[in-house]
């Protein structure tokens, strides 16, 4: 049975990769990983690590704490709609325009989010 917490650390994981812009499959090649890995990562199937929680924290720049961000709030309506905001973003398949979006949201939210080359 997946644990409550193993969803919300995965899905956190989705949504730093995808506001990156980074595959599955390019996460799992800078750890070592099968993509299929990095997929049980985000749906909660697999337990991440500490270790390997570490590691990603260090490759998106961010703090450990990241993945665990949200994780008090009593309603998961909150993360549902970044859930959503981050897979539109990732469905557009120009990435000129997905670009402007990307400023704009950052523009409107005061945040910049490192960009992968």
């Amino acid at each position: 049975m997946v644990h409550p917490v193993d969803t919300h650390v995965g899905q956190k994981l989705k949504q730093i990769r995808t506001l990156r812009r980074m595959s599955q499959t390019d996460v799992a090649n800078r750890l070592g990983l099968s993509f299929q890995q990095i997929q049980k990562y985000e749906i909660g199937s697999n337990r991440i690590a500490a270790s390997r929680l570490f590691e990603l924290a260090q490759m998106f720049d961010i703090s450990p704490a990241y993945f665990f961000e949200g994780l008090q709030e009593e309603t998961s309506v909150p993360r549902d709609a970044n859930m959503q905001i981050v897979s539109a973003l990732a469905a557009i398949k120009d990435d000129s325009i997905k670009s402007r979006i990307v400023t704009f949201i950052e523009d409107v939210s005061g945040i910049t989010v490192a960009r992968q080359n």
